[in-house]
């Protein structure tokens, strides 16, 4: 790593520019290939300073919220399309002036809005989301095709004689996979509604599809997208969030206490609890520059959070020397679901958000303070 970490604020995550642009380039390469449109999914990264680097590639953005649709529009000015798995009645009108397309996740919910969009100020395309119960994610936390889904509508449950007035078709089943993955699943929707595709402008892949991992199989990818396209006549979208800031950024956190009791224990400026919820929500350990597996170095401690929740522990590390008051330690792949899911539980402050590229270097974009506390408070 070439950017020096004692220049940053502690913590905070630092997103460097030179590897998002690596990702965007190779999913404009898909683009450029298929004539796909890939779309940036907010809920996954939604840095918006960095919007204008982002547009120059894709073609906009998807939203799952009336807020995350009006940041689209503002900050990148580009498509805005919207899926949720309800509307709120108040908010839809506003909805509406942002956005280009609209998913809605069953025929109760098109109907109940499909003449506020057709009385819109602007054209906007509208599409039905698909369930197509089949999905290859283990975590039924995020397997949109789990027992009981509220996600889209299944196939015993379509109503194709109310698809008057819908464009397009939409799923999304995947999570963090292979385009061998997408390959099956694309054999079940062809399978339960090809018959309703031949009537569509257009079909949306979802998301979850890890575009920009080294050992995805881009060839894959475009074989899928080229046969869509060409079996029924539809304009492919995808909606990748995590590939777009996959292995782009760091939070960098620093080291306020070493204790013991059983084994070494280190407390860091950071949580795991705030700042990167999924390592406690999905499981899962996040990387460390330069530290090993427990073991693996001399010394091993346990990393934990700076909250008073008993859980909020990162994992076990080892490293080549013992960690001291104020060392810096780096968490890799922190660019996408962390700033969008933290939070300020016990009052622990935010990290801040920094930026690195060639031209400019470090620039710190936003630091937090205590009135980014109380103000979401009453």
């Amino acid at each position: 790593m070439d950017i020096d970490i004692s220049a940053v604020p502690s913590p905070c995550y630092l997103v460097d520019e030179r590897l998002l642009t690596r990702n965007l380039e190779i999913m404009n390469s898909v683009q450029e290939r298929t004539g796909a449109k890939i779309l940036l999914a907010q809920k996954g990264f939604s840095m918006h300073s960095l919007y204008p680097l982002v547009g120059k590639y894709l073609h906009g953005v998807t939203s799952s919220s009336l807020f995350e649709a009006r940041l689209g529009y503002e900050k990148m000015g580009k498509e805005v399309h919207v899926y949720a798995p309800a509307y709120i009645d108040s908010e839809f009108d506003e909805l509406l002036g942002y956005s280009d397309h609209i998913v809605f996740n069953s025929f109760d919910q098109w109907n109940r809005f499909k003449d506020r969009v057709k009385n819109a100020p602007k054209q906007i395309s509208c599409g039905i989301r698909v369930n197509p119960e089949y999905s290859e994610i283990e975590v039924p936390l995020y397997d949109p095709c789990y027992n009981y889904s509220r996600m889209g509508v299944t196939l015993p449950n379509f109503r194709p004689e109310e698809l008057e007035g819908i464009d397009g078709l939409h799923f999304h089943t995947m999570c963090e996979q292979n385009s061998d993955t997408l390959e099956r699943t694309l054999k079940v929707v062809e399978e339960k509604f090809g018959p309703y595709l031949k009537g569509m402008k257009w079909l949306n892949f979802g998301g979850g599809h890890h575009i920009t991992r080294p050992d995805y199989d881009l060839e894959t990818l475009i074989k899928c997208i080229l046969h869509m396209k060409e079996t029924y006549g539809v304009e492919i979208y995808l909606e990748p969030g995590e590939a777009v800031a996959l292995n782009t950024g760091y939070l960098v956190a620093t080291v306020l206490d070493v204790m013991h009791n059983g084994m070494d224990i280190a407390i860091l400026d950071t949580s795991a609890e705030c700042h990167m919820p999924d390592v406690l929500a999905m499981p899962y350990r996040p990387n460390i520059i330069d530290a090993g597996q427990p073991g693996e170095y001399p010394y091993t401690y346990r990393l934990g959070g700076m909250t008073c929740l008993a859980g909020d522990v990162i994992g076990d590390y080892s490293f080549k020397e013992p960690l001291k008051y104020g060392d810096r330690l780096v968490f890799l792949d922190m660019a996408h679901y962390s700033m969008v899911k933290n939070h300020m539980f016990n009052g622990v402050n935010l990290p801040s958000i920094v930026s690195y590229n060639e031209e400019e270097g470090i620039k710190v974009i936003k630091q937090f303070a205590f009135e980014d506390f109380s103000e979401r408070l009453s």
